[in-house]
């Protein structure tokens, strides 16, 4: 229920390229597969597409049917003109360049799939959503459609080591980089993590969406486990509650260790506890209270209290969403 095209293409007859199937190649390895091995999406790879009509044919075939998610990956040339945006393939010709951007975004509106996710890296990308019949200003997408390019309307896509400047940050983010506290990596994310990545001097990705929810790109283990997780209501019964710490649960607190003890001693059941609070303290969830760290919060028997990114997390869990 989840398919993907990746076209990948080098060979331009006066205007080679050289990173595009290897771009092609490594997004393909990726998605495929979650980062725990279980299969994602079902992909084609195409890197010898010679035909605007064989590219256009592989398209309209991808968006057919009712999938929960088809995802469109293009790593080549692109063109911008006074009619519009193309995706560039080898048998272009004066005012016939390939694929128009316009006729692909009114494809995917069409498309009966749940979610379509289309990911350009190429020159003038950003000009895909916004079609040059209302001018270029308006973007129109219908709900269901997310857009993620590699720059706006008006800038080169850059190589870099084989491989293309925006590719290279995408395929970072796919591999964790981008990833939430659960695991999953979302269009959303994969475009905050490029966005900060690049400079204000470097191309500029682009990112237009119509959704009221975001789909799953992939998914990789989670900064803290699941289970974790699912103990902050446990922890923190209301959000406003804090938890009461004291030396018990400080594991370097016990007699068998060389240094001063204070009682009550380490009990491993509120070491357990207390090493779960670190992790959750970790990655933002949870904070001291009264102190910077939270062992001084445990060894002066102090309290650690959610964050707002930990309430965040604690109504997920309080509404079974984790």
């Amino acid at each position: 229920m989840r398919k993907a095209l990746v076209i990948g293409i080098n060979n331009y007859p006066s205007s080679p390229l050289h990173g595009c199937i290897n771009d092609a190649s490594s997004f393909a390895s990726i998605i495929e597969a979650n980062g725990d091995g279980s299969p994602n999406f079902d992909v084609k790879i195409v890197t010898d597409v010679q035909t605007k009509s064989n590219l256009k044919g592989l398209i309209i075939d991808l968006f057919k049917g009712d999938s929960e998610t088809a995802l469109f990956y293009f790593s080549g040339h692109g063109y911008i003109d006074d009619i519009g945006g193309y995706i560039v393939t080898p048998d272009f010709s004066t005012n016939d360049y390939g694929v128009s951007m316009d006729e692909i975004l009114s494809i995917a509106n069409d498309s009966k799939c749940k979610n379509r996710i289309i990911i350009l890296d190429c020159c003038h990308s950003g000009a895909f959503g916004s079609p040059k019949i209302n001018g270029g200003t308006k973007t129109q997408i219908v709900e269901g459609v997310s857009i993620l390019t590699a720059s706006k309307d008006n800038e080169p896509s850059l190589e870099v080591n084989g491989h293309g400047v925006f590719t290279n940050l995408l395929l970072d983010a796919l591999q964790g980089g981008a990833a939430d506290l659960r695991g999953h990596i979302t269009p959303g994310s994969v475009y905050a993590y490029i966005d900060q990545a690049l400079g204000e001097w470097d191309q500029r990705p682009v990112f237009k969406t119509n959704i009221s929810r975001f789909t799953s790109l992939r998914s990789v283990s989670p900064q803290v486990p699941i289970g974790i997780l699912r103990k902050l209501v446990n922890y923190f019964p209301t959000p406003e509650q804090q938890f009461a710490l004291d030396p018990s649960f400080e594991v370097t607190n016990a007699t068998n260790i060389e240094h001063k003890v204070i009682e009550p001693y380490a009990d491993q059941n509120n070491v357990t506890t207390f090493k779960e609070l670190q992790k959750l303290e970790s990655v933002g969830l949870v904070v001291p209270v009264g102190e910077e760290h939270m062992y001084f919060a445990a060894m002066n028997s102090r309290a650690c209290k959610l964050t707002a990114l930990g309430y965040h997390y604690w109504r997920l869990v309080k509404d079974k969403r984790i």
